[in-house]
């Protein structure tokens, strides 16, 4: 969506999509905006609760049946097994989208993790798809003014044709951009010392870990220490985004900076924000 500054300022009822990598600001910003009459969607929330439910308790069924005591009180139905998945904790999703490596070290086989990979895709692309449905929703049943679309860091590598364009269609598209050096170096570092499960491009993956594996002297990534991959592999990762966020953000958003965006401190700041990026991108 593109529009003046006019028409944003006259804009009753805001829709904005936060589009960048993990750690740039994406979830704090919209936390805050709670506060302020603004729904927050976040879709990896969208994905755990809905999308990947079933998959991610039926994970857990299946670990808990390998307990000789769980799975009698299991199978007699005497004990149940639910998602507790928060907008603030996302750990079933990211325990089951998992690491890719040693399963006595906590990874995931090869040939699992990419089925794990294939669904959290069609999950994420689902979610985004929701996005109209639930900025009326937002309005027409909970009562919000604004909506803002906390997506994941992986939408730039979903590839689904038209998912980008539904979300321009019904909402603003702001790319928080980290453009120095040394903010590049904390969000990776960051990432590299508390290691997440990652959503990789399928041929991106292919290529990293067979440099992985060569790099290590290592013959199948069922050797690799899952920990120690996905710290290796993030700054490959961060870096094959920037080039796909840009081309997002060029035609179709607006960019602002993590500097700007830590800036941020109540809905002044960062409609003022807003207007900033829109009067960038009209001046020639």
């Amino acid at each position: 969506m593109k529009l003046s500054l006019e028409e944003f300022r006259n804009w009753k009822n805001k829709s904005i999509t936060l589009l960048g990598m993990s750690g740039v600001g994406k979830t704090h910003l919209s936390k805050m905006m709670r506060r302020y009459n603004w729904f927050h969607y976040s879709g990896d929330y969208r994905i755990g609760t809905r999308y990947l439910d079933e998959s991610i308790l039926d994970t857990i069924k299946q670990e808990a049946m390998q307990v000789p005591f769980l799975r009698d009180l299991l199978r007699k139905d005497w004990i149940y097994i639910r998602n507790n998945i928060k907008v603030d904790d996302l750990g079933p999703v990211l325990s089951y989208v998992g690491k890719l490596g040693n399963p006595e070290l906590g990874g995931v086989p090869l040939g699992a993790f990419q089925q794990r990979q294939a669904e959290y895709r069609t999950a994420e692309i689902n979610a985004m798809r929701d996005v109209p449905e639930f900025i009326h929703k937002a309005r027409d049943i909970y009562g919000y003014q604004h909506f803002v679309n906390d997506v994941g860091g992986s939408l730039c590598d979903m590839e689904a044709p038209g998912v980008i364009d539904l979300l321009a269609e019904h909402s603003l598209i702001l790319y928080i951009q980290a453009t120095e050096a040394d903010e590049e170096a904390e969000l990776i570092r960051r990432a590299q010392n508390d290691p997440k499960p990652l959503y990789f491009r399928p041929e991106f993956l292919r290529q990293q870990v067979q440099a992985y594996l060569k790099e290590q002297g290592l013959a199948y990534a069922a050797e690799m220490d899952p920990d120690d991959f996905t710290r290796w592999v993030f700054p490959h990762l961060f870096r094959s985004r920037i080039p796909r966020y840009e081309a997002i953000a060029e035609p179709l958003g607006y960019t602002v900076t993590s500097y700007e965006v830590n800036q941020v401190r109540d809905e002044a700041d960062f409609l003022a924000l807003l207007e900033l990026a829109i009067s960038r991108k009209q001046t020639p």
